[in-house]
Protein backbone atom coordinates (compact mmCIF):
# COMPACT_ATOMS: atom_id res chain seq x y z
CA UNK A 1 0.00 0.00 0.00
CA UNK A 2 0.91 4.07 -0.34
CA UNK A 3 1.30 5.94 2.56
CA UNK A 4 3.20 9.50 3.52
CA UNK A 5 6.40 8.12 5.66
CA UNK A 6 8.70 10.64 7.18
CA UNK A 7 12.20 9.74 6.94
CA UNK A 8 13.61 12.77 8.47
CA UNK A 9 14.03 16.77 8.40
CA UNK A 10 12.23 18.04 4.77
CA UNK A 11 12.25 14.43 3.93
CA UNK A 12 8.55 13.17 3.32
CA UNK A 13 8.27 10.68 0.93
CA UNK A 14 4.67 8.94 -0.89
CA UNK A 15 5.24 5.23 -1.13
CA UNK A 16 5.06 1.97 -1.02
CA UNK A 17 4.97 0.09 2.21
CA UNK A 18 3.98 -2.98 3.81
CA UNK A 19 0.14 -3.52 4.31
CA UNK A 20 -0.74 -4.46 7.85
CA UNK A 21 -1.57 -8.41 8.16
CA UNK A 22 -4.87 -7.76 9.49
CA UNK A 23 -6.60 -6.99 12.91
CA UNK A 24 -5.56 -8.62 16.22
CA UNK A 25 -7.27 -9.40 19.03
CA UNK A 26 -8.55 -5.85 20.55
CA UNK A 27 -7.85 -4.06 17.32
CA UNK A 28 -9.30 -2.93 14.38
CA UNK A 29 -8.05 -2.31 10.82
CA UNK A 30 -9.14 0.93 9.16
CA UNK A 31 -9.61 2.44 5.81
CA UNK A 32 -8.37 6.04 6.22
CA UNK A 33 -10.46 8.97 4.54
CA UNK A 34 -9.40 12.04 5.41
CA UNK A 35 -6.35 13.10 7.36
CA UNK A 36 -5.13 16.85 8.66
CA UNK A 37 -1.80 18.01 8.34
CA UNK A 38 -0.84 19.42 12.26
CA UNK A 39 1.43 21.97 13.52
CA UNK A 40 3.28 18.59 15.20
CA UNK A 41 3.54 17.39 11.31
CA UNK A 42 5.18 20.59 10.48
CA UNK A 43 7.62 21.03 13.26
CA UNK A 44 8.80 17.31 12.25
CA UNK A 45 9.26 18.10 8.69
CA UNK A 46 10.84 21.56 9.08
CA UNK A 47 13.27 20.92 12.13
CA UNK A 48 12.45 16.94 13.30
CA UNK A 49 12.52 14.40 14.01
CA UNK A 50 11.33 15.89 17.32
CA UNK A 51 8.41 13.77 18.88
CA UNK A 52 9.13 10.65 16.07
CA UNK A 53 11.57 8.47 17.93
CA UNK A 54 14.94 7.25 16.22
CA UNK A 55 15.19 4.09 18.61
CA UNK A 56 12.29 1.93 19.23
CA UNK A 57 9.47 3.59 21.66
CA UNK A 58 9.09 2.16 24.65
CA UNK A 59 5.64 1.04 24.62
CA UNK A 60 4.89 0.34 20.90
CA UNK A 61 8.65 -0.40 19.78
CA UNK A 62 8.28 2.37 16.85
CA UNK A 63 10.90 4.21 15.00
CA UNK A 64 11.25 6.32 12.10
CA UNK A 65 10.53 5.89 9.41
CA UNK A 66 7.32 6.64 10.49
CA UNK A 67 3.60 6.68 8.72
CA UNK A 68 2.46 10.37 9.36
CA UNK A 69 -1.27 10.92 10.15
CA UNK A 70 -2.83 11.90 13.61
CA UNK A 71 -6.06 13.58 12.88
CA UNK A 72 -8.26 11.52 10.64
CA UNK A 73 -11.42 9.47 9.94
CA UNK A 74 -12.01 6.27 7.91
CA UNK A 75 -13.89 3.24 7.68
CA UNK A 76 -14.14 0.17 9.84
CA UNK A 77 -12.74 -2.88 7.32
CA UNK A 78 -11.96 -5.61 9.81
CA UNK A 79 -12.35 -6.17 13.41
CA UNK A 80 -10.65 -8.37 15.52
CA UNK A 81 -11.38 -10.80 18.19
CA UNK A 82 -13.09 -9.24 21.33
CA UNK A 83 -14.07 -6.14 19.26
CA UNK A 84 -17.65 -5.24 20.15
CA UNK A 85 -17.45 -1.09 20.15
CA UNK A 86 -17.53 -1.08 15.83
CA UNK A 87 -18.69 -3.40 13.22
CA UNK A 88 -17.21 -3.22 9.75
CA UNK A 89 -18.90 -0.37 7.69
CA UNK A 90 -18.74 2.24 10.61
CA UNK A 91 -17.50 6.05 9.70
CA UNK A 92 -15.33 6.57 12.80
CA UNK A 93 -12.91 9.16 14.29
CA UNK A 94 -9.49 8.40 15.60
CA UNK A 95 -8.40 9.26 19.09
CA UNK A 96 -4.70 8.59 18.44
CA UNK A 97 -3.19 8.87 21.77
CA UNK A 98 -2.46 5.57 23.05
CA UNK A 99 -1.42 5.02 26.49
CA UNK A 100 -0.05 2.61 28.71
CA UNK A 101 -2.91 2.75 31.69
CA UNK A 102 -0.63 1.58 34.48
CA UNK A 103 1.68 4.72 35.42
CA UNK A 104 1.05 7.19 37.74
CA UNK A 105 -1.10 9.81 35.26
CA UNK A 106 -2.79 7.03 34.00
CA UNK A 107 -4.66 5.97 36.93
CA UNK A 108 -5.30 9.10 37.73
CA UNK A 109 -7.67 9.34 34.39
CA UNK A 110 -4.79 11.40 33.21
CA UNK A 111 -4.07 9.83 30.20
CA UNK A 112 -2.59 12.41 28.32
CA UNK A 113 0.50 12.71 30.55
CA UNK A 114 1.26 8.82 30.24
CA UNK A 115 5.02 8.73 31.25
CA UNK A 116 5.05 6.20 27.89
CA UNK A 117 2.20 8.15 25.58
CA UNK A 118 2.78 7.07 22.37
CA UNK A 119 0.75 8.77 19.24
CA UNK A 120 -0.47 7.18 16.24
CA UNK A 121 1.15 8.83 13.13
CA UNK A 122 4.34 10.17 15.29
CA UNK A 123 5.39 7.41 17.45
CA UNK A 124 3.21 3.82 16.70
CA UNK A 125 3.38 1.65 13.62
CA UNK A 126 0.95 3.27 11.42
CA UNK A 127 -1.02 6.68 10.88
CA UNK A 128 -3.45 8.35 8.74
CA UNK A 129 -1.88 9.14 5.95
CA UNK A 130 -2.29 5.39 4.54
CA UNK A 131 -4.43 3.44 2.53
CA UNK A 132 -4.76 1.11 5.95
CA UNK A 133 -4.43 1.36 9.19
CA UNK A 134 -4.63 -0.91 12.22
CA UNK A 135 -5.39 0.79 15.64
CA UNK A 136 -6.63 -0.53 19.26
CA UNK A 137 -10.34 -0.66 19.01
CA UNK A 138 -10.50 1.70 22.46
CA UNK A 139 -9.09 4.63 19.92
CA UNK A 140 -11.96 4.83 17.75
CA UNK A 141 -15.27 6.19 18.23
CA UNK A 142 -18.29 6.11 15.43
CA UNK A 143 -19.45 8.66 14.10
CA UNK A 144 -23.15 9.59 13.85
CA UNK A 145 -25.40 9.71 11.15
CA UNK A 146 -25.50 12.88 8.98
CA UNK A 147 -21.02 13.49 10.35
CA UNK A 148 -19.15 13.72 7.38
CA UNK A 149 -15.50 12.44 6.73
CA UNK A 150 -13.67 15.89 6.45
CA UNK A 151 -15.54 16.53 10.37
CA UNK A 152 -14.29 13.70 11.60
CA UNK A 153 -10.71 13.67 10.57
CA UNK A 154 -11.19 17.77 12.44
CA UNK A 155 -12.23 15.68 15.64
CA UNK A 156 -8.76 15.58 17.23
CA UNK A 157 -7.70 19.48 16.24
CA UNK A 158 -11.01 20.28 17.49
CA UNK A 159 -10.72 18.73 20.85
CA UNK A 160 -7.26 20.40 21.37
CA UNK A 161 -8.83 23.72 21.05
CA UNK A 162 -11.65 23.06 22.70
CA UNK A 163 -9.28 21.70 26.28
CA UNK A 164 -7.43 25.10 25.62
CA UNK A 165 -10.61 27.12 25.84
CA UNK A 166 -11.87 24.83 28.89
CA UNK A 167 -8.09 25.20 30.54
CA UNK A 168 -8.87 28.82 30.77
CA UNK A 169 -12.31 28.23 32.53
CA UNK A 170 -14.36 30.64 29.82
CA UNK A 171 -18.16 30.51 30.47
CA UNK A 172 -20.42 32.11 29.26
CA UNK A 173 -20.95 36.39 29.07
CA UNK A 174 -17.08 36.12 29.35
CA UNK A 175 -14.43 38.13 27.16
CA UNK A 176 -11.13 36.26 25.88
CA UNK A 177 -8.62 37.22 23.53
CA UNK A 178 -7.34 34.71 21.09
CA UNK A 179 -3.69 34.95 20.17
CA UNK A 180 -2.78 33.59 17.06
CA UNK A 181 -5.71 32.48 13.87
CA UNK A 182 -4.05 29.46 12.90
CA UNK A 183 -6.15 26.51 12.97
CA UNK A 184 -6.38 26.22 16.76
CA UNK A 185 -6.51 29.47 17.21
CA UNK A 186 -9.42 29.27 14.67
CA UNK A 187 -11.12 26.65 16.26
CA UNK A 188 -10.52 27.94 19.92
CA UNK A 189 -12.48 30.92 18.53
CA UNK A 190 -15.29 28.79 17.55
CA UNK A 191 -15.46 26.89 20.84
CA UNK A 192 -14.97 29.85 22.77
CA UNK A 193 -17.92 32.03 20.52
CA UNK A 194 -20.42 28.51 21.29
CA UNK A 195 -19.66 28.87 24.61
CA UNK A 196 -21.66 32.29 24.50
CA UNK A 197 -18.08 34.33 25.27
CA UNK A 198 -17.74 38.02 23.29
CA UNK A 199 -14.36 36.93 21.44
CA UNK A 200 -11.24 39.07 20.09
CA UNK A 201 -8.65 37.69 17.82
CA UNK A 202 -5.08 39.04 17.08
CA UNK A 203 -3.66 37.90 13.71
CA UNK A 204 -0.93 39.14 11.90
CA UNK A 205 -1.60 37.05 8.95
CA UNK A 206 -3.77 38.47 6.53
CA UNK A 207 -5.07 35.16 5.09
CA UNK A 208 -5.68 33.69 8.45
CA UNK A 209 -7.52 37.04 9.35
CA UNK A 210 -9.55 36.74 6.71
CA UNK A 211 -10.96 33.08 7.14
CA UNK A 212 -11.27 33.37 10.87
CA UNK A 213 -13.39 36.62 10.25
CA UNK A 214 -15.35 34.41 7.99
CA UNK A 215 -16.60 33.12 10.51
CA UNK A 216 -18.03 35.78 12.13
CA UNK A 217 -17.18 34.70 15.90
CA UNK A 218 -15.49 38.17 16.94
CA UNK A 219 -13.45 40.97 16.15
CA UNK A 220 -9.88 40.38 14.89
CA UNK A 221 -7.05 43.18 14.97
CA UNK A 222 -3.20 43.11 13.52
CA UNK A 223 -0.45 43.28 16.36
CA UNK A 224 1.59 44.92 13.86
CA UNK A 225 -0.83 47.92 13.27
CA UNK A 226 -2.37 48.06 16.45
CA UNK A 227 -1.49 47.55 20.52
CA UNK A 228 -3.45 44.53 21.78
CA UNK A 229 -3.14 45.26 25.22
CA UNK A 230 -4.27 48.74 25.09
CA UNK A 231 -7.15 48.01 22.46
CA UNK A 232 -8.15 45.26 24.38
CA UNK A 233 -8.63 47.44 27.85
CA UNK A 234 -10.34 49.71 25.71
CA UNK A 235 -12.92 47.27 24.66
CA UNK A 236 -13.04 46.23 28.45
CA UNK A 237 -13.63 49.26 30.18
CA UNK A 238 -9.57 49.60 31.54
CA UNK A 239 -10.11 46.30 33.35
CA UNK A 240 -8.92 43.28 30.72
CA UNK A 241 -10.11 40.00 29.24
CA UNK A 242 -11.37 37.22 31.51
CA UNK A 243 -9.36 34.81 29.91
CA UNK A 244 -6.53 34.32 26.82
CA UNK A 245 -5.97 31.63 25.05
CA UNK A 246 -2.61 31.74 23.64
CA UNK A 247 -2.35 29.77 20.00
CA UNK A 248 0.27 31.28 18.15
CA UNK A 249 3.18 29.87 20.40
CA UNK A 250 5.90 32.75 20.51
CA UNK A 251 7.04 34.79 23.14
CA UNK A 252 5.52 38.13 21.92
CA UNK A 253 2.49 36.76 21.84
CA UNK A 254 2.48 35.15 25.48
CA UNK A 255 3.66 38.77 26.66
CA UNK A 256 0.64 40.13 25.01
CA UNK A 257 -1.39 37.58 27.01
CA UNK A 258 -0.09 38.41 30.04
CA UNK A 259 -0.44 42.15 29.30
CA UNK A 260 -3.98 41.56 28.24
CA UNK A 261 -5.74 39.64 31.05
CA UNK A 262 -7.46 41.32 33.82
CA UNK A 263 -6.23 40.75 37.30
CA UNK A 264 -7.58 37.17 38.92
CA UNK A 265 -7.89 36.09 35.14
CA UNK A 266 -6.46 32.90 33.14
CA UNK A 267 -4.32 32.24 30.69
CA UNK A 268 -4.61 28.56 28.74
CA UNK A 269 -1.18 28.11 26.81
CA UNK A 270 -2.19 25.65 23.88
CA UNK A 271 0.39 26.96 21.36
CA UNK A 272 3.79 24.77 21.38
CA UNK A 273 6.85 26.97 21.85
CA UNK A 274 9.49 25.47 20.33
CA UNK A 275 11.77 27.63 22.30
CA UNK A 276 12.01 29.53 25.59
CA UNK A 277 10.18 32.50 25.83
CA UNK A 278 11.10 35.59 28.67
CA UNK A 279 8.02 36.48 30.66
CA UNK A 280 7.65 38.63 34.05
CA UNK A 281 6.43 36.27 36.65
CA UNK A 282 6.14 39.54 39.40
CA UNK A 283 3.50 40.00 36.71
CA UNK A 284 1.94 37.36 37.75
CA UNK A 285 2.13 37.15 41.31
CA UNK A 286 1.20 40.71 41.52
CA UNK A 287 -2.18 40.86 39.63
CA UNK A 288 -2.73 36.86 40.36
CA UNK A 289 -3.02 35.66 37.08
CA UNK A 290 -2.96 32.03 36.51
CA UNK A 291 -0.89 30.60 33.33
CA UNK A 292 -1.89 27.11 32.52
CA UNK A 293 -0.28 24.99 30.16
CA UNK A 294 -2.32 22.28 27.94
CA UNK A 295 -0.70 19.14 26.35
CA UNK A 296 -3.56 17.49 23.81
CA UNK A 297 -6.59 17.20 25.47
CA UNK A 298 -8.14 14.42 28.00
CA UNK A 299 -8.77 11.03 26.17
CA UNK A 300 -12.09 10.76 27.12
CA UNK A 301 -13.41 13.93 25.42
CA UNK A 302 -14.18 12.34 22.01
CA UNK A 303 -17.89 11.44 22.17
CA UNK A 304 -18.58 15.35 23.73
CA UNK A 305 -16.42 16.89 21.03
CA UNK A 306 -18.29 14.57 18.40
CA UNK A 307 -21.98 15.06 19.69
CA UNK A 308 -21.01 19.02 19.46
CA UNK A 309 -19.89 18.75 16.21
CA UNK A 310 -22.57 16.99 14.96
CA UNK A 311 -25.26 19.30 16.43
CA UNK A 312 -23.60 22.03 14.67
CA UNK A 313 -22.56 23.74 17.71
CA UNK A 314 -19.01 23.60 16.87
CA UNK A 315 -18.71 23.58 13.04
CA UNK A 316 -15.14 22.08 13.14
CA UNK A 317 -15.22 22.13 9.01
CA UNK A 318 -15.38 25.65 8.40
CA UNK A 319 -11.95 26.36 8.77
CA UNK A 320 -10.54 23.71 6.24
CA UNK A 321 -9.13 25.95 3.80
CA UNK A 322 -7.73 23.05 1.23
CA UNK A 323 -8.05 19.62 0.70
CA UNK A 324 -5.67 17.71 -1.68
CA UNK A 325 -4.31 14.36 -2.57
CA UNK A 326 -1.94 12.35 -0.91
CA UNK A 327 0.20 12.83 -3.96
CA UNK A 328 0.64 16.37 -3.75
CA UNK A 329 1.12 16.09 0.49
CA UNK A 330 4.32 17.64 -0.21
CA UNK A 331 4.11 20.77 -2.45
CA UNK A 332 0.37 21.31 -1.76
CA UNK A 333 0.46 20.34 1.87
CA UNK A 334 3.91 20.64 3.96
CA UNK A 335 5.55 23.22 1.95
CA UNK A 336 2.67 25.61 1.42
CA UNK A 337 1.68 25.33 5.48
CA UNK A 338 5.62 26.67 6.21
CA UNK A 339 5.50 29.37 3.19
CA UNK A 340 5.27 32.52 4.47
CA UNK A 341 3.52 33.63 1.90
CA UNK A 342 1.46 30.62 2.00
CA UNK A 343 -2.53 31.19 1.25
CA UNK A 344 -3.38 28.00 3.56
CA UNK A 345 -4.98 27.69 7.40
CA UNK A 346 -5.51 23.80 7.64
CA UNK A 347 -5.19 21.03 4.78
CA UNK A 348 -6.93 18.15 4.82
CA UNK A 349 -5.12 14.99 2.47
CA UNK A 350 -7.25 12.44 0.71
CA UNK A 351 -6.02 9.49 1.43
CA UNK A 352 -8.80 7.54 -0.70
CA UNK A 353 -7.16 9.57 -3.72
CA UNK A 354 -3.30 8.34 -3.81
CA UNK A 355 -1.96 7.96 -7.41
Amino acid sequence: MLAAVFHGSRDIRVEDVAEPTGAGPGQVLLRPHWCGICGTDLHEYSVGPIVIPTIAHPLTGASAPQILGHEFSAEVVEVGPGVTNVAVGDLVSVMPLVTCGQCYYCRRGLNHLCLTMACVGLSYQGGGMSELAVVPASLVTVLPEGMSAIQGAMVEPGAVAAYGVDTAGVRPGDTVLITGAGPIGALASLYAYSLGATVYISEVNPTRSALVLSLDVGTVVDPTRVDVVQWVRDQTGGIGVDAVIECSGNESALQTAIGAVRAAGRISQTGLHTRPAAIDPMILSEREVTLAGTWCYRVTDWPRIIDLISRGRYPVESIVSARIDMADIVDQGFETLLSPSGDQVKVLVNTRAIT
